[in-house]
């Protein structure tokens, strides 16, 4: 039996990495509307309630009016925008968060899709806090580098246009309220909403997220060792997500997952300071974005969480 996906923004940067991981399998047939018929409303309230899910790829206030024109009870929703990703009416889609979460997922009819940002954030820091060895009132920071396919189609444009790329990297979002820190916060379960310094490197696709800690100070004063092991049990039944050994590495690059849909955690830092550095590196197309909704439809309709992904 095969089931019906609406991608509702087939023709943005998400959407087609979505419909390039999903066109091929026998499993699902994939509806999508030519340019005409996604202008008009009737057509795609048509498609919207036809179809067994709708992923939509849309800014957020066209994500919020595709949901209100599914009238039915039937048709499930992830949503990869950032409208619903801490409503409490919907699950957020990370299916790692907790033990248990991806059972929540598989029987939900709203999905919220992470940030790609959150989910190298949430990835590191929450199996510390839900562990007790990140305080959760400890002020956390985050600094984050992503490919600039993040920015869609008007940055791709920017560094692939005609004429020299306007930079080789840059910091965005200094006034602390990147759309993305309000998920951080909730889904981590933290006290204080994270500083959050998002960058763009001269990378079409790649991310690299970073969280110093300074572990001396923490009341429980865990050490690299502890956190390593915190992750690697958070993580042990993951197929997408690998905790890798930190042991002597120096360097670490932000294209380790591009074209993939995997990451990797890995804890660095100095034992004898106490000081480490939790990192995470993944796609930011990939797992941060359209191989996280795969996984979660594949989750929500019962098939192997990792079809159709790049592991």
């Amino acid at each position: 039996m095969t089931v019906s996906v609406f991608i509702d923004g087939a023709a943005g940067t998400t959407g087609l990495e979505i419909h390039d991981r999903l066109a091929k399998r026998a499993d699902l047939s994939v509806v999508t509307l030519n340019d005409a018929d996604r202008k008009n409303t009737a057509r795609r309230t048509e498609a919207l309630n036809d179809a067994d899910f709708v992923i939509l790829c849309l800014p957020d206030d066209a994500a919020r009016d595709a949901v209100s024109l599914i009238s039915n009870n039937r048709t499930r929703v992830i949503d990869a925008s950032t409208a619903h990703r801490v409503d409490t009416g919907w699950t957020y889609g990370f299916p790692e968060l907790d033990p248990g979460h991806a059972d929540q997922l598989a029987s939900a009819t709203r999905v919220s899709n992470p940030g790609c940002y959150p989910t190298g954030f949430l990835a590191l820091v929450r199996p510390l806090v839900r562990a007790g060895l990140i305080p959760a009132d400890w002020p956390l920071t985050v600094n984050a580098a992503s490919g600039y396919s993040g920015g869609g189609k008007a940055m791709i444009e920017e560094f692939q246009g005609a004429g020299t790329p306007p930079t080789a990297y840059r910091a965005y979002g200094l006034s602390a309220a990147h759309k993305h820190v309000a998920e951080m916060h909730k889904h981590a379960r933290i006290e204080h909403p994270p500083i959050f310094t998002p960058s763009v490197a001269n990378v079409y696709r790649g991310m690299i997220v970073e969280v110093p800690v300074p572990l001396h100070v923490f009341p429980r004063r865990p050490d690299l060792g502890a956190c390593e092991a915190a992750l690697r049990d958070a993580y042990r039944d993951s197929p997408v997500i690998s905790v890798a050994d930190a042991a002597g590495i120096n360097l670490v690059m932000i294209e380790e997952h591009a074209g993939t849909d995997s990451m990797t955690l890995r804890v660095c830092g100095n034992a004898d300071t106490g000081q480490a550095m939790l990192i995470a590196t993944l796609d930011n197309l990939g797992k941060g974005a359209a191989g996280a909704a795969v996984q979660n439809l594949n989750i929500m309709a019962g098939f192997d969480p990792v079809a159709g992904l790049v592991i």
